[in-house]
């Protein structure tokens, strides 16, 4: 089962947790103030190479992208909705259904 970081909402502690990748966020509770409704954090991932290799132009190109992407997520505001679960009037499509957060 994969790590996932998290953001407690009520007390901003961050933690990991091994969950199912079928896990919702927001039902993942704190371990230091058992709140519920923590949000997943971006993390980077590590790679090794291994032998001899020198890092060349292509791996500090990447190196840079990868950090140039995690300085622009980092700026963007918190997710706006909430996950919605999927009904049988949302699947026929008729349009008469609304679900919050929509502006309207």
């Amino acid at each position: 089962m994969p790590v996932y970081e998290y953001r407690c909402e009520q007390c901003t502690h961050q933690f990991e947790a091994t969950q199912s990748i079928h896990a919702r966020p927001e039902d993942t509770v704190c371990p230091q103030c058992s709140g519920v409704g923590a949000s997943r954090v971006l993390s980077a991932c590590a790679s090794k190479v291994k032998g001899t290799h020198k890092p060349g132009f292509e791996e500090m190109k990447a190196y840079n992208m990868l950090h140039e992407r995690m300085d622009r997520f980092s700026k963007l505001p918190p997710a706006m909705g909430k996950r919605v679960d999927v009904t049988t009037d949302m699947m026929s499509g008729d349009g008469t259904s609304t679900t919050e957060g929509n502006g309207a």
